[in-house]
C-alpha cells in the first residue's frame, strides 16, 4: 500500500503543468463577496445576501457574539407595542450602561447607522 502511494505522489508531480485543467480557478473565492445580479432597468448589488455591508456586518456580530445574541432575543421577547425588536436592540446598544461601550460593532459599524436594512435585521432577530 504505501508503496503505491508513493507512486501515485511521483507520477503527480512529474504531470506537466500544462496537462492540468485551466477551468478551475487557481485562487479560492473570498471570505466575504459582493454579488450583483443585473435585471431589466437596474442592477441590484448585495453583500453576502444581506442589503449592505453595514447590514451584513450587524447580523454577522449579533450571529457569533453570545452577549449580542442574547441581547437580540430578549429585544424580540420584551419589545413594545411602540417599538420594534430592531429599535429596542439599537436603543440597549446606545443608550444608558450598555451604550456607553458597545455603540457599534467590533468592526466600527454603529448600531444606529441608518444604512442598516431594519426589515432584514427584524426577520434574523425573530429567528434566532
Amino acid at each position: 500500500m504505501a508503496m503505491s502511494l508513493c507512486r501515485l505522489r511521483s507520477s503527480w508531480q512529474s504531470v506537466p503543468i500544462e496537462a492540468l485543467s485551466t477551468d478551475l480557478p487557481i485562487d479560492p473565492p473570498a471570505a466575504s463577496t459582493m454579488t450583483s445580479v443585473q435585471t431589466n432597468d437596474m442592477t441590484v448589488t448585495t453583500y453576502n445576501g444581506w442589503t449592505n455591508y453595514e447590514t451584513w456586518n450587524a447580523a454577522l456580530w449579533i450571529g457569533n457574539d453570545e452577549f449580542l445574541y442574547n441581547t437580540a432575543k430578549a429585544c424580540v421577547e420584551f419589545c413594545g407595542d411602540n417599538e420594534t425588536p430592531w429599535d429596542k436592540f439599537v436603543r440597549s446598544m446606545t443608550h444608558g450602561q450598555i451604550g456607553r461601550y458597545l455603540v457599534e460593532t467590533g468592526d466600527g459599524v454603529r448600531w444606529d447607522d441608518e444604512a442598516i436594512n431594519e426589515e432584514e435585521m427584524i426577520e434574523m432577530m425573530t429567528e434566532l
